[in-house]
């Protein structure tokens, strides 16, 4: 399984993952435990979005560790990505 990981470490309720591509793509972000269990091919949970256009946008749901996964869904072909996080105003 290939894929673009981005650990975003430690992020709030409300917290924006802003993922820049260069080509349309499937953006996830889930939580740590959700991630180990998708790199070990097993069933998780993940917020999901074919991103047709960039920058996509994902918000993070609750207070925890994050990451962000970009692939192809299974389409053939490479995929740039790069991920900044909008902080929430406090």
């Amino acid at each position: 399984m290939d894929f673009l990981h981005f650990d975003i470490g430690q992020s709030s309720t409300g917290d924006v993952a802003v993922v820049s591509l260069d080509h349309q793509a499937c953006v996830r972000l889930m939580d740590h435990r959700n991630f180990e269990l998708y790199r070990s091919g097993q069933n998780y949970r993940a917020i999901r979005l074919w991103a047709q256009t960039s920058p996509a946008r994902l918000r993070v749901p609750q207070p925890g560790h994050w990451h962000v996964v970009v692939d192809l869904d299974g389409r053939t072909g490479w995929i740039g990505a790069g991920v900044n996080v909008a902080r929430r105003a406090a």
